[in-house]
């Protein structure tokens, strides 16, 4: 019988600690999270490898460096409201749910955004909730927020999503160029948001994030 609680302990260990995340709440959150429930059950027993883990459709759970990371940058506070975009099975809106007063996951396929719900309320995430609708749309209903974290690579982001950001807020995305990502952190003063690198990563583009094409005549 696999024991995913040693596996935890190792990833946080060896691929979390080592990234330079010292934070108590995302150690703790990493540590009591079980990844390997919010991932296609084909591929628990890679739950916790040092990779993305596929969720199908080109869409990913981000590797738990980069999820760590982007957390230790955007530094959540108990007291905020955080917008988490590309939820997926909804590991990450379960991590930030023990870190954050509230979490809204946006999923758009039907089925991994009922799935996220489900397995969120048995790990009785009571503070995290699955918003179902275009990723790029965000949840505006709920917001603005405090923090916003997109799950995945963007090219774009788009400005109905930047809205929902409040003044004085953080948000993190990977955008990516070709095969190569860096991981950016945006601080939003009045209208302007300020970009700042902060390291290298990669995931695939999501739906909705992708530079429209260029049409050479």
């Amino acid at each position: 019988m696999t024991d995913f609680a040693d596996r935890r302990r190792m990833m946080v260990d060896t691929q979390v600690r080592p990234s330079d995340v010292t934070k108590y709440p995302i150690i703790e959150a990493m540590l009591a999270v079980p990844r390997e429930a919010f991932v296609p059950d084909a591929q628990a027993e890679v739950a916790y490898a040092d990779q993305n883990v596929p969720l199908g459709q080109g869409r990913v759970v981000l590797e738990a460096r980069t999820l760590a990371k982007m957390l230790d940058a955007l530094d959540v506070r108990g007291d905020e409201l955080v917008l988490d975009v590309g939820c997926g099975l909804g590991y990450s809106t379960a991590v930030i749910a023990r870190m954050a007063q509230m979490v809204i996951g946006v999923e758009e396929e039907d089925h991994l955004a009922s799935e996220a719900q489900e397995i969120l309320s048995d790990s009785n995430a009571d503070n995290a909730i699955v918003h179902v609708g275009p990723l790029a749309e965000g949840a505006g209903e709920h917001g603005p927020y405090d923090v916003i974290i997109v799950e995945g690579g963007v090219e774009v982001l788009p400005d109905a999503l930047l809205a929902q950001l409040k003044d004085g807020g953080r948000i993190a995305a990977v955008f990516m160029s070709g095969a190569l990502g860096e991981v950016k952190i945006g601080y939003k003063s009045g209208t302007r948001i300020s970009w700042r690198f902060d390291f290298n990563a990669g995931a695939p583009v999501l739906p909705g994030f992708a530079r429209a094409s260029e049409f050479a005549l």
